[in-house]
C-alpha cells in the first residue's frame, strides 16, 4: 500500500481509518482527539489493528454503499464471498437526539459458499505506550492497558472469542459481526440489534445526502467530499477539524508531520461556507456558536486554532516510540501552531460571518453576539494589520507582512461594513470604510511586482504564492483585471509542475517541498476557470481527479513525481476546494428539479 488507500467511518464523534484490504489501522476513542486503539497506520510493528486475513485466491474490493459513510469490502475467491460492511452508528432516537456512540460495528456478510477467514485482533490502547492485555469474558473481550494509564475497549461478537484471539480460522456458515465500543454495554448485543443499527446508520445518511444540493455535474465528487466534510464535525461543540489523523508525513522520510486532530478557524471557517452553499444550515450555526462560545471577552484575540472541545492549550510533543508513517518520524500529538499570530484568520471569520446573516435567520442572541465579534474583529485589525505575521502557511521562525495577511484584513473590515448594512448599523461606516480603503490600496502597491507582473507572497518580495490566486474570490479584485490574469500566468510559471502546485517556491524552515498541497491546485484550476480557460481548467481538473484513491478521497499533499497522496488524511482543505472547484463546472439544481428528476 502506497497511496492512503483507506476509506473513512465515522459518526461526528470520531472516526477510524480502514485499509483497502479490510485492516482497521487507525482510531481514537471515545472522541477524535483522543488517544488511539488502532494505530498501526503510524507503526506497523506496535501501532495496533483489527485485520481480516484470507487466503491470496481471494480478490478484494471496496466500495462505499452509495450517498453513505458506511464502508463495504468485499472478499471473493468465486465460489466463496463474503463482505465486511464498517460503519459507526449515527441516527436520531424518538426523542430527537442522535445516537452516536464511540462504537464501530463490522457487520460480515455472507454472500455465497462457505468462505474462510482469520481475525487479528491487536488493539494497543493509548498510542501503544504500554502493553495492552487482552482478556476473555462471558459477553465481551475486554482490551485493558494500566502501563501509561488505565483504559479499557470492549469486542462484542457473535464468532468464538478463543477463535478470535488465537486467529483461528473461521468458517463462515452465516452473518456475523464485531462490535467495538468504547463503553462496556448495557444492553445484549446481538446480530440483529447491529443489522438495525446498520439500517438506521444508512438511511440518517441518505436523508443527509437528500438534503444536500445536487450538481449536473461531478455531482458523486461533490457529495462524497460532502459525507467528508460532514465526518471531520464535532456534533457535541460544532468544531470541524482539520484532517482525522496526526502525523501523516507532506513528504516520505521528512520531519513534516503535523497532528490535525484540532479546528482551525481559517480551515472550519472555509468548510462552513462551503457546507452552508450545499444546504447544510445546521452545521453552519452550530460552527458559529462555537466560536461564539471560545471568544468570550471582547479584546480577546482570536487563536488560529482550537481543539475540538475549545482547549486554547495544545501543547505539543512528540511520540518516540512509534517509527511514524513508513518510518516518518517524528509523530506528534498537539500543535505548537496555536502560539501563532496569523491575521488572516480574522477576514475568513467575518467572511462566514456575513454569509450567515445573509442566507440564513439568526436569532437576537445570536445575531447580537455575531455582531458583537464583527465589531471586535474590526478593532482588532485595526490595531494589527500593519505589523507582520506567520502567514496562512505557518513559517515557524520569519514573520513577514503576508500579502495574504494583508487581503483577510481588508475582508475582515469589508465583510462588517455589509453586516452593519444588512441589520441597520451603520454609525461606525464611515470610520471602517477609511480603514478598508487604507488596507486596498497599501495592498495594490507594495504586494505587486512590476518584475513579475504579479502580486507576490510579502511585500517587496519576488516569490509567488498560490494563495494570491484567492484575491477574486475574495472580491478584492475582478477575475479579468489585467493585474489578476498577469498573476494567474505568472504563478502557473513559476509553480506549477505537471498541473499540480507549489504553495510557493521560496525555501522555507524545512527546505523546498516535494509535494504539491492540493487545495492549492485546486485553487489554480477556480483560477483558469474564472479568466476564462475553461477548457484548460476541465482538462486539469479532471487530471487532479484521476489522484484521488480508490474511494474518491484526498489527503492535504500529493507527491509531484509518483501522484501519491501524502499528508493527513483525509483533508478537509482539499475536499471543500474539490467542491467549489467542480461547483464552478454546474450550476445546483433546486429541491423541485430534484423532485421532477426523481419522477421522470
Amino acid at each position: 500500500m502506497n497511496n492512503l488507500d483507506y476509506g473513512i467511518i465515522g459518526n461526528c464523534q470520531s472516526a477510524a481509518l480502514i485499509s483497502k484490504y479490510g485492516s482497521l489501522d487507525w482510531c481514537c476513542l471515545p472522541n477524535f482527539d483522543s488517544y488511539s486503539v488502532f494505530a498501526k497506520i503510524l507503526d506497523e510493528q506496535i501501532g495496533g489493528s483489527f485485520e481480516i486475513i484470507v487466503s491470496d485466491d481471494y480478490k478484494i474490493s471496496q466500495k462505499y454503499i452509495h450517498k453513505t459513510n458506511i464502508l463495504v469490502t468485499e472478499f471473493n475467491n468465486g465460489a466463496d464471498v463474503f463482505e465486511i460492511i464498517d460503519f459507526m452508528p449515527r441516527y436520531k432516537n424518538d426523542d430527537g437526539t442522535f445516537y452516536s456512540p464511540p462504537d464501530i460495528v463490522r457487520y460480515v456478510k455472507l454472500i455465497s459458499g462457505t468462505p474462510k477467514f482469520k481475525v487479528k485482533y491487536d488493539p494497543k490502547l493509548e498510542y501503544a505506550m504500554g502493553r495492552t492485555d487482552l482478556e476473555v469474558k462471558t459477553d465481551y473481550i475486554k482490551s485493558i492497558t494500566n502501563e501509561e494509564k488505565y483504559d479499557t475497549l470492549y469486542l462484542y461478537s457473535n464468532l468464538d472469542f478463543d477463535s478470535i484471539l488465537s486467529s483461528d480460522e473461521i468458517i463462515l456458515n452465516d452473518h456475523a459481526y464485531f462490535l467495538i465500543s468504547y463503553h462496556e454495554k448495557i444492553l445484549n448485543q446481538s446480530l440483529e440489534r447491529c443489522y438495525l443499527k446498520m439500517q438506521r446508520t444508512r438511511v440518517y445518511w441518505l436523508n443527509w445526502c437528500e438534503n444536500t444540493t445536487s450538481y449536473k455535474h461531478y455531482n458523486d465528487q461533490i457529495l462524497r467530499s460532502a459525507l467528508v466534510l460532514k465526518l471531520l464535525s464535532y456534533d457535541k461543540s460544532g468544531a470541524v477539524l482539520a484532517a482525522a489523523t496526526t502525523s501523516l508525513p507532506e513528504t516520505i522520510g521528512e520531519v513534516r508531520n503535523w497532528d490535525y486532530r484540532f479546528c482551525w478557524i481559517r480551515d472550519a471557517s472555509m468548510v462552513i461556507k462551503v457546507i452552508s452553499n450545499l444546504g447544510h444550515k445546521r452545521l453552519a450555526e452550530r460552527f458559529l456558536q462555537f466560536i461564539i462560545d471560545i471568544i468570550p471577552d471582547k479584546d480577546e484575540k482570536i487563536q488560529i486554532m482550537y481543539g475540538i472541545n475549545g482547549e486554547k492549550k495544545l501543547t505539543e510533543k512528540t511520540l518516540d516510540h512509534l517509527k511514524g508513517y513508513q518510518n516518518s518520524s517524528p509523530v506528534r500529538i498537539g500543535n505548537a501552531a496555536y502560539h501563532q499570530k496569523q491575521n488572516d484568520i480574522y477576514g475568513i471569520l467575518m467572511d462566514v460571518i456575513y454569509q450567515q446573516f445573509m442566507k440564513f435567520d439568526c436569532d437576537l442572541d445570536n445575531s447580537e453576539g455575531l455582531w458583537t465579534i464583527s465589531k471586535s474583529i474590526v478593532h482588532i485589525v485595526n490595531v494589527n494589520w500593519e505589523k507582520p505575521d506567520k502567514g496562512i502557511w505557518e513559517f515557524r521562525t520569519e514573520e513577514r507582512h503576508f500579502t495574504f495577511s494583508k487581503l483577510l484584513c481588508w475582508v475582515a473590515v469589508d465583510r462588517a461594513i455589509k453586516i452593519g448594512e444588512l441589520i441597520n448599523k451603520t454609525n461606525k461606516n464611515e470610520s471602517w470604510i477609511r480603514l478598508r480603503d487604507r488596507i486596498h490600496d497599501e495592498i495594490y502597491k507594495n504586494a505587486w511586482s512590476e518584475e513579475k507582473q504579479a502580486y507576490t507572497q510579502s511585500y517587496g518580495s519576488s516569490d509567488l504564492d498560490a494563495s494570491t490566486l484567492l484575491m477574486e474570490s475574495y472580491g478584492f479584485i475582478d477575475a479579468m483585471d489585467t493585474r489578476f490574469i498577469s498573476t494567474v500566468h505568472a504563478t502557473e510559471r513559476e509553480l506549477c509542475n505537471d498541473g499540480l502546485l507549489y504553495r510557493y517556491k521560496n525555501k522555507d524552515d524545512f527546505g523546498l517541498p516535494s509535494s504539491s498541497f492540493t487545495i492549492c491546485s485546486f485553487w489554480f484550476v477556480n483560477s483558469l476557470f474564472k479568466i476564462g480557460e475553461r477548457d484548460k481548467a476541465q482538462k486539469l481538473f479532471d487530471q487532479l481527479l484521476s489522484y484521488s484513491n480508490h474511494l474518491g478521497l484526498f489527503s492535504e499533499d500529493i507527491d509531484f513525481k509518483t501522484k501519491r497522496l501524502l499528508g493527513n488524511f483525509p483533508q478537509a482543505y482539499s475536499h471543500l476546494a474539490l467542491i467549489e472547484t467542480a461547483a464552478n463546472f454546474s450550476g445546483g439544481i433546486t429541491k423541485e428539479e430534484k423532485l421532477m428528476e426523481t419522477i421522470h
